[in-house]
């Protein structure tokens, strides 16, 4: 009967050895959200931003957009993912590839399919597309409203990055990124000098940011600097080639208030960075220059500050609500246009509700304001908003 024990034992072991020597497998998550939203605007905005309260976008002269009160709807939230995890040799390779279909760009106003993430992780090399490392993604709230606060810094680039330090505690990031930048001919977008300018990048955006978590939330700062160049390819006795170097802040942070709430805040301050903010104008404006004659205007980084706080709260199990206040202001060069951005003012509250796991109802009131340089005219945007969102995932292998 020992021997007989023994012998089971034995086979035991060899079998629970053998599972433990087998090799990881790949896996695979596809997942995503169906969402419909359907409210009505109280005020006008540009018609390919109908579902948005995206404040660049709001009327910068009386009824631009036509008349008040409309409905809408859609379904441009809606978002297909695939994740994938495979076993190497120098250790798992992770990739995400997602798409939604919120149209911008060629495709405003369209309901098309548009890449969010391409990107691709090993060890502590990333990359691909993804979220800039100047960018928090934690600092949005749990909010229907698509664009978001127009005081966030909020932008998916291309990049290569490198993470040296990545625990439960501390993340460390570095990243070159594809440069970018937009510029605004103010009072002289008409004159046909403007026309002869192209923008040169020579070298990549760089960000970094370093995030500590604590048992009452975290803390980041990220940074970022760009160089932006443009060349006058017009021969005439005017030369209005220049250069300038965009850089910037972030501080942002998410903090355990009582067991439900949640504080997310950030704080922006730069010039020449717009591009990388969630819901900004032109990065570098016209400053005239009236004692050179060679060189009548030139170039100038636009300073800017920005904050968002927000506070997600959790009634029960089932109800949630999210509510805050966003802005940003520009500092603009005296030779931009009297009705230029000058300043966005974004408030919301909502209250949602999950009957179900993975099942989201919810309705939102938005409240957005465009302030212009020097006209004194200023537009404001109301919406309520009705959201309907579907979740699913579904993981194979590994």
């Amino acid at each position: 009967m020992k021997r007989l024990m023994a012998v089971i034992l034995m086979v035991g072991l060899g079998a629970s050895t053998a599972r433990a020597q087998q090799p990881a497998q790949s896996s695979m998550e596809v997942y995503g959200f169906a969402m419909l939203d359907m409210g009505h605007d109280f005020k006008q905005i540009h018609p390919d931003w109908f579902d948005t309260l995206r404040l660049t976008k709001l009327p910068s002269v009386e009824e631009e957009f036509g008349k008040d009160h409309s409905t809408f709807s859609g379904v441009r939230q809606s978002r297909l993912g695939v994740r994938t995890s495979t076993p190497t040799a120098l250790g798992d390779l992770k990739t995400t590839f997602e798409f939604e279909l919120f149209g911008t760009g060629v495709d405003s106003g369209q309901t098309t399919f548009r890449l969010r993430h391409a990107w691709g992780e090993l060890g502590k090399f990333a990359a691909g597309q993804y979220w800039s490392p100047f960018t928090d993604p934690d600092a949005f709230a749990n909010q229907l409203e698509y664009w978001g606060p127009t005081g966030l810094a909020w932008y998916r680039n291309v990049q290569f990055r490198w993470t040296p330090v990545a625990d439960e505690d501390n993340n460390l990031m570095f990243a070159l990124e594809r440069p970018g930048a937009s510029g605004d001919g103010g009072i002289y977008a008409d004159r046909i000098e403007l026309q002869n300018i192209d923008a040169r990048f020579v070298i990549p955006d760089i960000t970094a940011a370093y995030k500590s978590t604590q048992n009452w939330g975290y803390a980041r700062v990220a940074g970022q600097l760009r160089v932006i160049k443009w060349d006058d390819l017009l021969d005439d006795q005017l030369d209005l080639s220049g250069s300038a170097t965009g850089w910037g802040l972030n501080f942002s942070t998410n903090l355990k208030a009582g067991s439900k709430d949640v504080i997310r805040a950030a704080f922006v301050v730069g010039e020449g960075i717009q591009n990388s903010m969630n819901d900004s104008p032109v990065d570098i404006g016209i400053q005239n220059n009236p004692s050179n004659p060679a060189t009548p205007f030139e170039g100038k980084p636009l300073p800017m500050t920005a904050l968002s706080l927000f506070v997600d709260h959790s009634w029960n199990a089932k109800f949630s609500s999210a509510a805050g206040y966003s802005r940003q202001d520009i500092d603009n060069s005296n030779g931009q246009a009297a009705n230029a951005f000058k300043a966005g003012q974004y408030a919301l509250g909502n209250l949602l509700y999950m009957p179900v796991p993975n099942v989201m109802v919810g309705g939102e009131l938005q409240w957005g304001r465009r302030t212009h340089f020097s006209d004194g005219f200023s537009s404001d945007g109301l919406k309520l908003q009705f959201s309907f969102k579907y979740n699913f995932s579904a993981k194979f292998g590994g």
